[in-house]
């Protein structure tokens, strides 16, 4: 499997299919694939069952002969009368398979040698059996006084430990001599000696014609069932002869084993081709796979090989063509096993969304040792993900991608998380023109379905070092980091930066322990009423002091919550003191409301609302006094579950807020959707309403608006009593910033709420 973009992660395992290719040809000389070549046979057979040919007939000495005439062996005068009655009745020939090579008394042997005389076309069994081990008993030769009348043929055979005869030879060397076996003298098929064919069992042995020996005595059988056929006389009874397993059948007598054989004979000359043949196929279609782009390829042509190995084998012994699969079945198995493997390896260098590599298929990249590591950062793509409707995400990366391959289409691009795109580069080439290139098209508004989305992206290039592909790709991220918090569109990594990068790494981890020892504490910041001049609330706002490194800036570890999707811990640390907090206070008869900062984040998280009731509840504070503040980009993406998640906190009694009010593409028709309760105008226009006509302008204009919608307006970032004054005059309801109050404690907080002072503003 590769990666989108011809990245590739791992290379094809040549070196896997030639140590399987060696250990299937193993397999198969060690002759371990023969019972699941025997197995897989004789569940083919099922599939194509045919009927014998009807010119073999079976004399049986079944058990209903035995128990009339007597126990095998019978006297030679009974065999003789048997001769005699199947020669009468026009047999083209007559087959002995049992012995006849040990003398009884001398009447009944004269008489059974004056019907072979008379008969002349009778054939001797010569027997000599090779068992499991292919260990041989002497020749069974028929007395002279008998094969001096009769013809001879063998009925050696190989069994297997199942007692299975799966071959039979066409002729074996008997004292020096060629002597053909019963099945190929039935066939008239002869062939050298010590060759063999397979024996089809796929010919129902059911369809043999038979006869009872004693209803021949007896005269009581149709002379015209043996009329122009050979017949074979042979033992089924269990208690009186060797019985072989026919596959799919039972235990049978041997005889069958010989009739089925010269039946398979009958049908044309059977092709044994062994497992050599199917093996080349599989090793050389095995080996053609890998050179497939894609696991899906590659798992398709060995797919398609299996099932030729199935289908084949099938429509060949249906022509008498026989072929052996387990070696070749055995390299098959083992070379979808390690794709498999190698498959699911290489699902951790993909991402699932896009199909793009990721950042662990760059870090796997021997190419990139000598290369330049040049990474872009959407700022705000957690932000853009949390409004777009569900299964967007890959529109938005295809957008992303499209303007990052502008001027070099084939670029491999690697994606990682949270908006982060990296790709390699010579680093002899220039880099600084085709990045301000892109940056200047990310500057276009980007279109997902009716949206307009508006990207903002930094770039960061790493050279090149000695170190780690991992170290290195960190230093591009935080180069791109330091680009967009220096308002710069892209930036070189600074080696001196190596200890920070470190730090933000662990940045997120250390934020979660920091929560559980209390490292993390929130501080209040009170909320003035314009109109009562009393502190009326507070923002709570998060505050990290770190044991080594002092106060961590609030934009530092809540925007790197918010971009790997950890915000969702801090937010209940800080909603659960922050209404422990209000309920306190409220209880001391203040009516206060507290405000506590919503990511967009959690806009989609079904269980967030029902975590918040259960905490209003255990805390006995009225959901009247709790307002949770959304940036206006999240509120504006007011449809689908944010419109759900909204109403369900209106209807538990929340208050919500806009806030930073103004920065975001405002429109009539989302503040009449939006459940709001109150409008937060953004600082960067409050602290330019004394000297900006035009902010003065657009603060006036959002009150009057906001009072026209019956919601209330808070201007943050005021720090100034001349920006105070001027919002009193505006009709302004709530003031939040350093000229009220700074963030406090909660105990500050109180303390001053208790003496009932109001700030001094002077």
């Amino acid at each position: 499997m590769r990666p989108k973009d011809g990245h590739k992660a791992e290379g094809p395992p040549f070196k896997a299919l030639l140590w399987t290719a060696i250990a299937a040809l193993l397999f198969g000389l060690a002759g371990a694939g023969l019972p699941i070549d025997q197995s897989l046979r004789t569940a083919r057979n099922s599939l194509h069952v045919h009927n014998a040919s009807g010119d073999i007939v079976l004399v049986k000495l079944d058990d209903a002969s035995l128990r009339q005439v007597g126990g095998w062996p019978w006297s030679r005068g009974n065999v003789a009368k048997l001769n005699d009655e199947l020669t009468s009745a026009g047999a083209r020939r007559i087959f002995y398979h049992v012995p006849m090579d040990a003398p009884t008394n001398s009447a009944d042997d004269q008489a059974f040698a004056n019907s072979l005389e008379h008969s002349g076309r009778d054939v001797l069994a010569i027997t000599n059996k090779s068992g499991p081990k292919d260990g041989k008993a002497s020749d069974s030769m028929p007395l002279p006084i008998f094969s001096r009348y009769a013809d001879v043929a063998s009925v050696s055979v190989n069994y297997n430990w199942q007692d299975v005869v799966w071959s039979i030879p066409y002729a074996t060397n008997v004292e020096g001599k060629r002597i053909s076996s019963f099945a190929a003298k039935l066939a008239h098929r002869p062939g050298l000696t010590d060759s063999y064919f397979p024996v089809d069992y796929s010919i129902d042995p059911g369809t043999i014609p038979d006869i009872s020996a004693v209803s021949v005595l007896n005269r009581t059988f149709d002379p015209a069932g043996v009329r122009g056929k050979d017949v074979v006389i042979g033992i089924t009874s269990d208690s009186a002869g060797s019985q072989y397993f026919v596959p799919g059948t039972a235990k049978m007598g041997g005889a069958y084993v010989h009739i089925i054989g010269a039946e398979t004979l009958k049908n044309g000359k059977p092709l044994q081709l062994g497992w050599i043949p199917a093996y080349l196929i599989a090793l050389g279609l095995s080996a053609f796979a890998l050179t497939r782009r894609g696991t899906a390829q590659q798992s398709a042509i060995l797919g398609a090989t299996m099932a030729l190995l199935g289908v084949g084998p099938v429509i060949g012994e249906m022509h008498n063509v026989f072929l052996d699969v387990a070696p070749a079945l055995f390299l098959l198995i083992v070379m979808g096993a390690i794709l498999a493997r190698q498959a699911s390896r290489l699902r951790g260098y993909v991402n699932p969304i896009s199909g793009l590599p990721n950042l662990n298929a760059l870090r796997s990249n021997r190419d990139a040792r000598d290369q330049a590591i040049i990474v872009a950062r959407i700022l705000n793509y957690a932000e853009v993900l949390s409004t777009l409707p569900p299964d967007s995400e890959q529109m938005l990366v295809e957008q992303i991608v499209s303007r990052l391959r502008v001027g070099s289409p084939d670029r491999v691009l690697y994606q990682g998380d949270g908006g982060m795109f990296a790709w390699l580069e010579k680093p002899q080439l220039p880099f600084g023109n085709h990045l301000d290139a892109l940056y200047s098209l990310f500057r276009n508004a980007a279109r997902i379905g009716s949206l307009s989305i508006d990207l903002s992206i930094s770039f960061g290039v790493e050279i090149g070092s000695g170190r780690s592909l991992s170290n290195r790709l960190a230093s591009a991220v935080v180069a791109a980091e330091e680009a967009a918090h220096d308002g710069l569109k892209w930036k070189y990594h600074d080696p001196d930066s190596y200890e920070q990068a470190s730090w933000k790494l662990s940045m997120l981890s250390q934020l979660d322990s920091a929560i559980d020892k209390g490292e993390v504490w929130i501080a209040y910041q009170p909320k003035l009423d314009l109109a009562s001049k009393k502190i009326v609330g507070a923002e709570a706002l998060a505050r990290w002091t770190h044991p080594e490194k002092g106060p961590i800036a609030a934009s530092e570890f809540i925007a790197a919550a918010e971009q790997h999707d950890r915000i969702g811990k801090l937010t209940d640390f800080v909603l659960e003191k922050a209404v422990v907090a209000a309920a306190q206070i409220n209880r001391k008869g203040h009516e206060f409301n507290v405000a506590v900062n919503l990511s967009a984040r959690l806009l989609t998280d079904r269980g967030f609302t029902l975590r918040l009731s259960a905490m209003l509840a255990r805390h006995q504070l009225n959901p009247q006094h709790l307002t949770l503040e959304l940036t206006e980009t999240a509120a504006l993406a007011g449809s689908g579950e944010v419109t759900e998640m909204l109403t369900r906190l209106r209807d538990i009694g929340v208050k919500m807020s806009i806030d930073d009010y103004g920065t975001g593409l405002s429109t009539l028709d989302y503040l009449k959707k939006i459940p709001a309760a109150e409008l937060k105008i953004d600082q960067s226009f409050v602290k330019g309403i004394v000297d900006n006509r035009s902010d003065r302008l657009m603060v006036q204009s959002t009150i009057a608006l906001a009072h026209a919608l019956d919601r209330k307006v808070v201007a943050e970032g005021v720090e100034q009593r001349e920006i105070l004054d001027a919002l009193v005059e505006m009709g302004c309801d709530v003031a939040q910033g350093y000229i009220i109050g700074r963030p406090m404690s909660i105990e500050s907080l109180m303390k001053r709420m208790s003496a009932g002072k109001r700030h001094n503003v002077a």
